[in-house]
């Protein structure tokens, strides 16, 4: 099911600018038992990233309330909000005033394998890299294509994430994912001030770590810190959390990082 603007419908003009120009922004969310998980910081998080590009993000109540009428037909579902925008002629410039479009769509939860879990995933080392432009930073923005490249590298469904560099060789984030290396009492995750996209979930666990005692540090990680961690973690609002267990020729043994910070993500996930 998907809402336009609140209506129930598939379709968007071609005028939109989230069509043109992917002038746009989004959140994914999982929604369990009727519940929108992490509604609220995903909500602040797509009023930021408006905010950033100047788009007027619709009022929470407005959202929420069509969010309601989607869960209603799909109790347990991934939920992807949309705001562009909105619709202007041909050309860069922007009006003065603008009316944004907002698309919500239910879709049904992807069902992993359940190894994934238990044993870890293997990783793809992508040849795609990441630009550098710090004005869009850390926004999950509707251009995606460098992720799209990036995710027609490979087709073995033994393979289920890749990882991606910025130019300059410093791990960023995976596809679909953000990125964690434990080593020691210390958790790593890369710097997102030039490129990458900053998810909710990656924020979650900079925060649980902290509780736990961990040392949390955000920095540039060039490539060969990942082949030395002790153990690698990927994140996000749909997937949780899965351990890396092999990237290329390199392997690590399971570990149970990935999953305490599941356990403590879903008890204080809602």
């Amino acid at each position: 099911m998907t809402l336009v603007n609140g209506i129930q419908s598939e379709q968007v003009r071609v005028f939109d600018r989230g069509l043109t120009y992917g002038d746009g922004v989004f959140r994914t969310l999982r929604v369990s038992a009727s519940r929108p998980l992490c509604w609220s910081r995903h909500y602040d998080k797509l009023y930021a990233d408006c905010a950033a590009l100047g788009i007027v993000c619709p009022p929470e109540a407005i959202l929420a309330a069509e969010m309601a009428e989607l869960i209603e037909e799909t109790p347990d579902c991934v939920l992807k909000v949309i705001v562009t925008r909105g619709e202007s002629q041909r050309g860069y410039a922007i009006p003065e005033y603008m009316e944004p479009t907002r698309i919500l769509m239910a879709s049904p939860v992807p069902q992993y394998p359940a190894n994934y879990l238990t044993d870890g995933i293997r990783l793809h080392l992508c040849s795609t890299r990441l630009g550098m432009q710090p004005l869009l930073a850390g926004i999950k923005h509707l251009n995606r294509l460098e992720n799209v490249l990036a995710r027609l590298e490979w087709y073995d469904s033994e393979i289920a994430e890749g990882l991606m560099l910025d130019m300059d060789g410093n791990v960023i984030e995976g596809t679909m994912s953000n990125l964690f290396l434990r080593k020691g009492k210390t958790l790593h995750t890369p710097d997102l001030g030039r490129c990458g996209v900053a998810g909710v979930q990656r924020q979650r666990i900079m925060e649980i770590a902290v509780r736990l005692g961990m040392t949390v540090r955000v920095e540039n990680l060039p490539l060969a810190r990942i082949y030395d961690a002790d153990e690698i973690v990927l994140c996000n609002s749909v997937i949780g959390v899965w351990q890396v267990r092999e990237l290329g020729a390199k392997t690590w043994q399971a570990g149970n990082l990935a999953a305490r910070l599941r356990s403590l993500l879903d008890d204080d996930g809602h």
